[in-house]
């Protein structure tokens, strides 16, 4: 009897044939030494947009942290729960990464519960609607333009929230000290799971921008 869909048990056996074979050195100075990766990713939680997978990381490169449309509360230390904020701490104070990348992705179901406050599943949920709330200022202003496709709409918000993130991890003293002593970069970047472009944001700009791969 096992305890695992069967499905994970066969990709653990596929991983452990494979990847962990072929890097088993590495896990094990991982695991003596500890992680110490460069970059931190802020990503969705959505099963189709994996940073480690979008990004080929290897093991103990890439400090992950990923909730429901990316998003970053801005600093509130009044002693409640904060996930993403605990994360973010943990990132920039003891890993000492060097970069931060916020990365928002097309098709977010987050985004499209903050353009459809009504719609399922936010009206029975008791976490889902307080948590894209973050977000309602920019949501209701693109709602209400007519003028642009539902597809329109829900690409602008997507990258646009990516632009509000950044300002609030601003909003952390931990953050702005060591962007401001050349210490840390923050980075913005929007993956289509459509078609597998990623779009990178000027930090000058604010405008999104596809890399050149060759």
């Amino acid at each position: 009897m096992t305890h695992l869909p069967e499905h994970l048990l066969n990709g653990y056996r596929n991983f452990m044939s494979g990847r962990y074979s072929a890097e088993s050195s590495r896990y094990r100075t991982l695991a003596k030494e500890g992680q110490a990766p460069s970059t931190m990713v802020i990503a969705c939680c959505d099963s189709r947009a994996a940073p480690e997978t979008i990004f080929d990381a290897g093991p103990g490169e890439l400090f992950v942290v990923r909730n429901v449309a990316n998003l970053i509360p801005p600093y509130t230390p009044d002693g409640s729960h904060h996930g993403t904020s605990a994360a973010l701490e943990f990132a920039v104070q003891v890993l000492k990464v060097k970069h931060i990348v916020v990365m928002g992705h097309g098709r977010c179901g987050g985004i499209g519960a903050a353009l459809n406050p009504s719609a399922q599943p936010l009206s029975p949920g008791d976490f889902i609607g307080k948590w894209i709330s973050l977000l309602a200022p920019a949501a209701e202003a693109i709602a209400s333009n007519q003028l642009m496709t539902p597809t329109e709409r829900q690409t602008t918000l997507e990258r646009i929230s990516i632009r509000y993130q950044l300002a609030n991890l601003r909003t952390f003293p931990c953050v702005t000290i060591l962007e401001e002593k050349g210490r840390l970069t923050l980075h913005g970047a929007w993956f289509d799971i459509g078609t597998g472009e990623l779009w990178v944001m000027d930090p000058k700009t604010g405008d999104f921008e596809r890399p050149a791969l060759d």
